[in-house]
């Protein structure tokens, strides 16, 4: 048996899943280990070997029986896996500052590995997850979480860009005056930046700028009395309860992806949206208003355009794992291990 593992990366945990030739997946859900990135790299490579070995056990299989692995970490990275050499997001331990991670796990582990921006290996798998494997479609993801990732998928091929940082769709600068009931907010980035996705579309985001905006506008309300960093937290699940305020912070954030959608819908004309990341894990409710906001937010579509359809990443928690597997899938096959 020749299988393919893929690898998410983050700075909090590492996520792992294992795919055959048949293109089915071996493990349900999360194969997941705490990340030991702050450790430099040499203990965290030995940890993701490590946890590789525990992942083939769970699904029954041999570490043999993988011949190649997909990697997917946080950016800023090169397309060929060499981190930052200011460092990158959650890896601040010196040693990671230009460190090549895909060769260095290559190494580590005895095998060929690809590697991906985390939300370019969670926009493959959303992608893959809707249209197929062979599929010729474009997409536009994105992945709302700490910050704001994302993923072009242009007829069927993910985009990288000449360094690597083809689909930062975060830090696109988008029409946010234009957004309703917010007179005056000033949306600022940790990237430097006013007004792109990420400053309005993150967990960041609520905690730095629609928190501080609204919070005076509900006078009283219980988030005022609490950290803001704790308090950001609660937003998600407080809207999901109908609490007004927070009903408030997703509209905006909603209607700033529709503004950036209807950037990308002109950009593109893909075949579908697709919006992930922990701001969704909520009840099928909220995601669905979620969703009908997003067509509020977007300015008058062409008739033809008008019914793109918008999903939700299927499997958000493993998305990337999965995503990465697929690569490592076409690594094996374009090198004729399977």
């Amino acid at each position: 048996m020749s299988l393919v593992a893929g690898v998410d990366l983050g700075g909090t945990a590492v996520n792992y899943t294992l795919l055959d030739q048949q293109e089915k997946f071996l493990i349900d859900g999360l194969c997941e280990h705490p990340a030991l990135v702050k450790q430099g790299p040499e203990v965290c490579l030995r940890q993701i070997a490590d946890g590789l070995k525990i992942a083939a056990d769970k699904a029954g299989v041999l570490l043999s029986d993988v011949v190649a692995v997909g990697l997917d970490t946080p950016g800023p990275a090169s397309a060929a896996g060499q981190l930052s050499t200011r460092g990158a997001t959650n890896f601040v331990h010196p040693h990671w500052a230009g460190f090549d991670i895909r060769e260095g796990l290559a190494q580590k582990l005895g095998k060929p590995v690809s590697y991906l921006n985390d939300a370019n290996a969670a926009a493959i798998w959303g992608h893959y997850a809707i249209f197929g494997a062979n599929s010729r479609e474009t997409s536009i993801s994105i992945v709302i979480g700490t910050g704001n990732g994302g993923g072009i998928i242009l007829d069927g091929s993910v985009v990288k860009g000449k360094n690597g940082f083809g689909g930062e769709l975060g830090h696109v600068l988008i029409p946010y005056q234009s957004i309703a009931g917010t007179p005056g907010i000033r949306p600022h980035c940790n990237c430097g930046r006013t007004g792109d996705l990420e400053s309005l579309c993150s967990l960041t985001a609520i905690e730095r700028n629609l928190l501080p905006y609204f919070l005076p506008r509900y006078p009283g309300h219980e988030l005022a009395k609490l950290d803001p960093h704790q308090a950001a937290k609660l937003v998600r699940g407080l809207a999901d309860k109908g609490d007004a305020l927070c009903k408030d912070v997703f509209r905006v954030q909603a209607h700033a992806l529709g503004l950036f959608f209807d950037e990308m819908v002109n950009t593109f004309d893909p075949d579908a949206l697709i919006v992930g990341g922990g701001a969704l894990e909520a009840s099928k409710e909220f995601q669905q208003r979620f969703l009908n906001e997003i067509r509020v937010g977007m300015p008058a579509q062409r008739e033809e355009q008008a019914n793109i359809p918008i999903y939700v990443m299927p499997n958000g928690d493993t998305a990337g794992a999965r995503g990465a597997a697929i690569e490592a899938l076409k690594l094996a096959r374009q090198s004729g291990l399977m």
